[in-house]
């Protein structure tokens, strides 16, 4: 199987993997944003979404549409450190959440190697 192949499935079973403990952590929410709220132009939506919905609703919402159109992935991801920093202030057990978006940095970054 080719590379590109094998890194859209770890991309995907990421994705999986973070929904699932999203839930989990009831951090994943069943009403979308409004649109304006989802049209913010700050990095992340930071002044409309929190992280968690950033994660839900733009960023794994891209995600999806890049892997089933089999679109090139990003050439890096930084997203990491804002999970860490995000969650340091929340009461929520979210070690999983950012050792999951740490995986993913970790993905893009060796991928874009290649």
């Amino acid at each position: 199987m080719p590379d590109f192949e094998d890194t859209y499935i770890q991309v995907a079973d990421l994705m999986l993997r973070l929904e699932a403990e999203m839930r989990r952590l009831s951090l994943w929410e069943a009403e979308r944003p409004s649109p304006e709220a989802l049209a913010s132009t700050e990095p992340f939506c930071i002044d409309t979404l929190t992280f968690p919905q950033w994660l839900q609703f733009i960023f794994l919402e891209r995600l999806k549409d890049i892997v089933e159109a089999g679109a090139p992935l990003p050439q890096r991801s930084e997203i990491h450190p804002l999970a860490v920093e995000y969650f340091k202030q929340e009461p929520v057990s979210s070690g999983g959440i950012v050792k999951l978006v740490w995986e993913f940095d970790q993905l893009i970054l060796e991928g874009s190697s290649r």
